[in-house]
């Protein structure tokens, strides 16, 4: 078995909405995202499609320097790094080319956060939000963090996997594949 790495970006903007939720979950990063690759050029999750509207939530390619990222410089992050196999990354990327293909489809499932608040699923057909989309394609990709359904696994959830390994803390803009782009 061939070895590969996908990596895990939690996040904190500082919005009133991530304060919000910070204030209830006690936790340090609220937002969660996938990564194909180091430099996080191939990022996805769920969240603004706009990055001056936090209501217009949805399936996102998030991009560091350009996108939603860009209005929070300081925004601060741990990157997690996560062992698999090819044939495992190549079922992240088909799961991610189905999830492109009906962007629009795709909608923000502010309930299911809502859920995870009193530990009960909600699922809604066509919706995720952050963590339940990266545990989903996850779970369905075979890796398996938990032992936990994907809509009630939160940001803080993917700090405290044995599965994963820490590569960076501290503000996402001094993370030094970020940095690069920054000054190119």
């Amino acid at each position: 078995m061939s070895q590969a790495y996908i990596y895990i970006l939690l996040t904190d903007t500082g919005t009133l909405f991530t304060r919000s939720i910070k204030k209830y979950t006690k936790a340090p990063f609220n937002h969660v995202s996938l990564s194909l690759d180091p430099e996080l050029n191939e990022l996805y999750s769920f969240g603004r499609k706009k990055p001056n509207n936090p209501l217009n939530g949805g399936f996102v390619k998030e991009d560091v320097v350009h996108g939603t990222y860009r209005n929070y410089p300081g925004t601060t992050c741990e990157i997690y790094k996560l062992p698999v196999s090819k044939r495992e990354v190549e079922k992240i990327k088909r799961l991610i080319a189905f999830f492109q293909k009906k962007e629009k489809k795709w909608f923000y499932n502010l309930l299911g956060v809502l859920g995870v608040s009193i530990n009960e699923p909600v699922e809604i057909d066509s919706s995720y939000f952050c963590s339940q989309f990266v545990s989903d394609v996850l779970h369905r990709s075979g890796i398996n963090l938990w032992e936990k359904l994907p809509s009630l696994v939160t940001p803080d959830d993917f700090r405290k996997s044995a599965k994963v390994k820490k590569i960076f803390e501290g503000k996402l803009f001094e993370y030094h594949p970020i940095k690069i782009q920054m000054n190119t």
